[in-house]
Parts: structure tokens; sequence; C-alpha cells
């Protein structure tokens, strides 16, 4: 009877699996980028730092040169306590497009940096923005042409991707950077379908005007995170959403060292998809019981089952469709190296996901301080 329920229920399993890497993510694979003509609209870059003195000398630099007629740096300082505002200071100096804006502390929004990204917003000269972090630098001069060319009348937010530096001896940089290409794979997909739900505050761009239309972040003010995918949520269509894959588009940082901080900063970037529509938790919430549960079930049935032949053809065909779909996404994303670690980092992934979301039933997270 355990054996019979077990089967049937992995057999959904695949199914429901071969629905996501057949069609919801292998349509964005497959899919071929048009790049639009470059736009000639003024753009404001947009940043949001707190102590981060060090990274704004090493990436702010290459914001600075890149190959666009006509832009501003927004730095915003959100009253950080080390020399961050002295090295803005310092850039400003030597650079007439950039303007600062310092945030100075408010109880109602002590620690929000929505509340510091709205301010740097309304200072803002131009209409299209353009986010990435501190500790982002752009891969090459490009970066704002690339992005900024997707804006049109009816587009008015562009999803970006922001990778993370490659380690070729550690195994944690390609467990954080699976995650993030699985990340990206699905709010690019969804985006591609008409649904999008995300997007990443590294590589952001959307209209000043569709900001204010939705009352910015006001409605999800009180929610410390999600800035950039609360805000996606609230204010995407099906119509004025464009993905941007590009490889010189491509912002660039630097991921966490130890397991202990990616799981403190994953924590506060998972805490946030409970305020998502509800059409995408159950979407996402699916994808994650599914991935799971065919773990646990492949497992359970390769011990007890007397139908192995089965279970094995059933396995094989979801990792097939899942290597289809992923090696497609892999190269399109510049992430090629993890190819041939696929299957290892997908149950690695998958525990280090449980332990986030049991983590965050016991305890809130902490946020941007």
């Amino acid at each position: 009877m355990l054996e019979d329920v077990s089967f049937f229920s992995f057999a959904a399993v695949i199914l429901i699996q071969l629905c996501y890497y057949g069609f919801v993510f292998l349509n964005f694979s497959y899919k071929e980028e048009s790049i639009p003509t470059a736009k000639n609209i003024p753009v404001s870059v947009i940043i949001c730092a707190k102590n981060e003195a060090d990274n704004l000398l090493l990436n702010l630099p290459s914001i600075l040169n890149q190959d666009y007629f006509n832009f501003e740096i927004v730095l915003i300082d959100d009253n950080s306590s080390d020399e961050t505002l002295e090295v803005m200071e310092e850039f400003a100096a030597q650079h007439s497009n950039i303007k600062i804006v310092k945030v100075k502390p408010i109880d109602k929004f002590w620690g929000n940096k929505k509340y510091a990204l709205t301010l740097g917003i309304k200072a803002a000269s131009n209409n299209f923005l353009l986010f990435t972090d501190a500790d982002c630098k752009a891969p090459s001069n490009q970066w704002i042409k690339l992005m900024s060319a997707h804006f049109s009348k009816s587009q008015s937010i562009i999803l970006g991707y922001g990778s993370y530096k490659k380690d070729k001896k550690s195994f944690l940089n390609k467990l954080i950077r699976f995650e993030t290409l699985l990340t990206a794979v699905q709010y690019f997909s969804y985006a591609n379908l008409g649904t999008p739900y995300m997007g990443v505050g590294r590589n952001l761009a959307y209209k000043r005007d569709t900001f204010f239309e939705v009352s910015g972040f006001m409605n999800h003010m009180h929610i410390k995170s999600g800035d950039d995918d609360l805000f996606v949520n609230q204010a995407a269509t099906a119509h004025n959403i464009a993905i941007c894959t590009s490889h010189e588009s491509f912002t660039s940082s630097q991921p966490k060292k130890n397991l202990k901080s990616w799981l403190k900063q994953k924590r506060r970037h998972v805490s946030t998809a409970k305020y998502y529509k509800l059409k995408h938790k159950v979407s996402l919430a699916l994808f994650f019981i599914t991935q799971l549960l065919f773990w646990i079930l492949a497992i359970v049935l390769l011990i007890l089952t007397h139908k192995l032949y089965w279970v094995l053809g059933m396995i094989f065909l979801r990792f097939l469709f899942q290597y289809i779909s992923l090696i497609k996404s892999a190269n399109k994303l510049d992430e090629k190296d993890l190819r041939p670690w696929f299957a290892i980092l997908d149950l690695f992934l998958i525990n280090i996901q449980l332990i986030i979301f049991v983590n965050n039933l016991i305890s809130k997270p902490n946020h941007w301080n």
C-alpha cells in the first residue's frame, strides 16, 4: 500500500516538474533575445549605500565609465557610519554628473532602505531610472545603453540579471550562483509568459512615472525588505515588462564567502515571498514542494519499490527535462561552468531552501541595517 501511494505520488510530482522545466522555463531558455535600438533618453543611475565606502571605491568607476550620452548618478548615503559619504563627495568633486542624497534617521522609517530609495528617486533629474547596488560592478561600458534600450512607450519596467563572480575552487560559490541562476530563470520565465512577479535590485530599471503611479513603496513600506521584488510584484504587468539578457548588461558582485552569511542573506530575500500575489505564491510554492518531494520520493522508492525500472525511467526523464532547460539558460546567462554540477547542486539547494523555510517560521530575519 505504501509503495503504491509513493509510486503514484512520485508520478504526479514528475508530471508537475516536467510542466515547469518543459514549458515554463523552456519557453524562456530557447527564446532568442531581440536587442532593441539604443534610445536617446537621459538616464538616472541610482545607488543606495549604507557603510559601503570600500565597495564604492572599487565599483563606482565602472558606472562612471559608461559609454552613454546623457546619464547622472544619484548616490544615496543612508546614514552611514563609515566613510561612505566622504567617498561619495570625493567622486562628486571630480564628476559633475554625480548627485548626492543624504538620508537622516527618522524614527518612523529607521533602517528602511525603501525610504532612502524614495528620496533618491525624488531627487533624480530623469524619468528613466536604472538601479544597482554599491557592491555591483558594471560588466562593460554598454550596461546603461543595453538596459535602457528596452524602454518603450508601453514597457516601463526592465528586468536584468545580477550575476556573482566565479570562484572555480569553491563549492559554495557554485551553489550560490546556481541558486541565482535558478531564481533568474524563474522570474525571467514568468515575465516572458506575461505574469511577472519579481526582479533584483542589483540590475533593475523602471520609469519614475511608473513608481509614482503605484504610490512607490507605500503599500509595503512597513516591510523592510522587498524594494525590488515587491515593487515589481505590485507594478509589473504582462504589457509593461521587458527583460534584458545581453551578457554585457549583467552586473557582477562578490558573493558571500561563508554559508552562515549567505543563509542570513537568503532568509531576508525569502521572507518577502509571502507578500507576493496569491497566484505567484501558489506557483512558486508548488515548484518548491515538488522539487523537495522529487528527492524524498525518489530515495524512498529506490529503496522500497519493485518497479525499479519505472522509477529510474521517471528520474531520468525529470533530469533530462531539467538539463535541457537549464543548460540553455546557463549559456544565456553566462553560467556555463555550472552545467556538470546541476544534479548535485539541485540536491544541496533544496536542503538549504528547506532550512531557510524552517528558520523563517521560527524567527524573523534581519533586514537593511
